[in-house]
């Protein structure tokens, strides 16, 4: 695989942060839409802690988190639609091309000399949206709420009567029946409650007063006053504040792009607000009681007409590849974070660390040690009931399962308090807080139990995480038990048919072989989910199996060229021309001049193509001119299609370059 920007002990820890709600008045969000960001968007660029934090585990041990980020999203209580998805991780590849003018490295193998791209900052891209797109499921709780942020404004009428509807409402939204979506870690999910104050224009004394009995309801440990809004909207036109949102909206627009394009509400259009303001993060301005219902519909949520497949990797959506551009263009002229200032900056900054230190690890530690009591309590007796009845009822030795009755099992439901869930829960918060000690020890009695049951979707989720937590945990680690990685794989494909949770172990685990030197293993890995239903995943895998080929002690140079042709093919059929020829460019050093004319000449008509769709008429007349300047062993009739190719292209080159010519002229007049 190409290098990453990340290394993989970077990777994972970011993949999986504990994932926190917000539930926002209509007043609160108004203020923050003032800065053109949603109250999520608004945290997003201080979400990571800047300091080491501790925690004790079950056993009263300090253990150290470092770089601990934490996620924060409003509210909505319908999932991501995979069409949505599909659009957006395309988008995202078509919006990532090498830059200009950027070096490429020279790597020498044997009789080679080749020009390659040291980095695949679109492979990065699509990685990093896909694992952050992943809806949450009853299997795992790795993206399950542990928190929810209850915000709401200080000049509010009554605040305090406003949290408590907020209250409400997110109980509402976790406990009523009707709510399969989002998803909770436990039914005690922490409440924090947030006073958002306008400085430049609310009266701070009736804030403070407002504080002051909250911290008398709440605690002090869970209410925080956050002053924003410092000055107004109009700086200066020489001033320059910076703008730490754009990198997270553009880089991470599963909800920004949503927004924009297919929100039911793009735009508030009330005339006598201050300014139009755009509705963000899948935001409706429809209000009940003073709350905004912007929790009906996912920030990936499709038109139903325009999705009919339940699977993200279905059928690549080409038509969309402008979206992205199309958005970043509509959010060139947009400042973000107008009214703050510096000081609001550190305010933003000072909360997340409050709300980290002193609500959500606070919580995390006391959830872990009340599932460590209650599996200690409860696992030894209902799994001592259970061997004993089905020692009675069936006999001692429980029957091997063929694999067709597997199939069948793939779809069993656990009850939430079933001892088994409990262990995988305590499980995923260990891995949450980086303490992978724990996490693996759980991981490993969940698997078994899982295996036991022969609930194979539970079974495969434990595998692939105990696989993950072997080779985080510090010190001297355990061996890293590739065979887990491999089994969940199949199990996710074969079994549960979900090609979403294999690529996932495919992307970590190839990694982590990666930074272990095993290029043949993460090659061999990435192209076996190489598959007819994704041409775009497809694609990105075969060329980062082309980049482990490379990268290998014996460079396996052939095997490099030819993978990177099978994924230039499959961008072409996803639509991604601009990677489609990189691909068959790179592809084409190694086959230049080796006496190998029937692939020089496909690639070259490839080339001239693929070159021509994207305007690029030089290079489509220089690809074309040598398939027919070299002796040919192709067909008569083959060579006069050639030839007919090149006289086209090179008719149309010729006028392009008049009608050039002629422009410039007249411009000059």
């Amino acid at each position: 695989m190409a290098q990453c920007v990340q290394s993989v002990q970077e990777l994972i820890p970011d993949s999986f942060v504990p994932c926190v709600a917000a539930l926002c008045s209509d007043e609160a969000e108004r203020l923050t839409r003032l800065n053109h960001l949603s109250f999520a968007e608004l945290l997003k660029p201080f979400s990571r802690l800047t300091s080491e934090v501790h925690m004790r585990d079950p056993n009263n041990q300090l253990h150290v988190i470092k770089n601990l980020k934490i996620a924060v999203s409003n509210i909505t209580t319908q999932p991501p639609q995979p069409g949505a998805i599909r659009k957006l991780l395309n988008d995202v590849v078509s919006g990532s091309q090498p830059a200009e003018g950027l070096v490429a490295n020279v790597i020498t193998a044997g009789d080679y000399d080749l020009n390659l791209s040291a980095t695949t900052p679109w492979f990065e891209s699509y990685r990093e949206t896909f694992l952050q797109s992943m809806p949450a499921s009853d299997h795992e709780f790795l993206n399950h709420y542990l928190a929810c942020m209850l915000v709401a404004s200080s000049g509010e009428a009554e605040p305090v009567e406003q949290f408590s509807k907020l209250s409400q409402e997110q109980h509402r939204i976790q406990h009523n029946n009707d709510y399969s979506y989002p998803k909770w870690f436990i039914p005690n999910t922490l409440k924090y409650y947030v006073l958002l104050h306008d400085v430049s224009a609310g009266d701070e004394q009736r804030a403070e007063s407002i504080y002051e009995e909250m911290k008398q309801k709440y605690g002090t440990q869970g209410c925080y006053l956050l002053k924003i809004n410092s000055r107004t909207s109009n700086r200066a036109s020489d001033e320059q504040i910076p703008d730490p949102w754009s990198q997270y909206l553009q880089k991470n627009s599963i909800q920004n792009q949503e927004s924009y394009e297919d929100g039911p509400c793009t735009i508030t259009s009330n005339k006598n607000s201050d300014s139009n303001l755009l509705s963000l993060d899948g935001l409706d301005n429809e209000v009940k009681d003073g709350l905004p219902n912007n929790f009906r519909a996912h920030p990936l949520q499709l038109d139903p007409s325009s999705d009919s497949s339940n699977s993200i990797d279905g059928p690549d959506h080409v038509k969309s590849t402008s979206s992205l551009h199309e958005t970043k263009k509509a959010n060139a002229g947009i400042i973000h974070g107008a009214c703050l200032t510096l000081t609001d900056h550190d305010r933003i900054r000072q909360f997340i660390q409050e709300f980290t230190f002193r609500g959500l690890l606070p919580h995390i530690e006391k959830t872990i040690r009340q599932l460590n009591d209650q599996l200690i309590s409860r696992k030894g007796l209902s799994r001592s009931l259970f061997s004993a009845t089905k020692k009675w009822f069936s006999g001692s030795k429980v029957p091997e399962k063929s694999v067709n009755e597997l199939k069948n099992t793939s779809g069993l439901l656990y009850p939430p308090e079933a001892p088994e869930l409990q262990i995988r829960k305590m499980a995923d918060l260990c891995f949450l807080v980086q303490h992978y000690d724990l996490a693996y020890s759980c991981y490993h009695t969940a698997k078994k139990d899982f295996l036991n049951d022969q609930a194979m979707l539970y079974a495969a989720g434990a595998l692939e995480m105990a696989a993950v937590s072997a080779f985080l945990q510090p010190g001297a680690p355990r061996p890293y038990p590739a065979h887990y990685m491999d089994t969940a794989i199949q199990t996710y494909r074969d079994i549960c048919k979900n090609m979403v949770l294999a690529e996932r172990c495919v992307l970590l685990s190839a990694e982590i072989l990666k930074s272990q030197g095993k290029y043949s293993e993460a090659a061999a890995l990435l192209i076996r989910l190489t598959s007819e239903d994704s041409d775009l995943r497809s694609a990105l895998l075969l060329e980062q199996a082309a980049h482990c080929f490379i990268n290998m002690k014996s460079p396996m140079v052939r095997k490099y060229a030819f993978h990177m042709i099978l994924a230039g093919h499959r961008f072409s059929k996803a639509g991604q021309k601009k990677h489609a020829l990189r691909c068959y460019c790179q592809a084409m050093q190694v086959y230049k001049g080796k006496g190998w004319s029937l692939a020089e000449d496909h690639i070259n008509f490839t080339i001239g193509r693929q070159s021509y769709t994207l305007r690029q008429l030089d290079n489509a007349v220089s690809a074309f001119r040598h398939i027919l300047i070299n002796e040919s062993k192709q067909s008569a009739a083959q060579q006069g299609a050639f030839l007919r190719e090149y006289l086209y292209v090179y008719k149309v080159n010729t006028y392009s370059q008049k009608w050039h010519w002629c422009s410039s002229w007249m411009s000059h007049r």
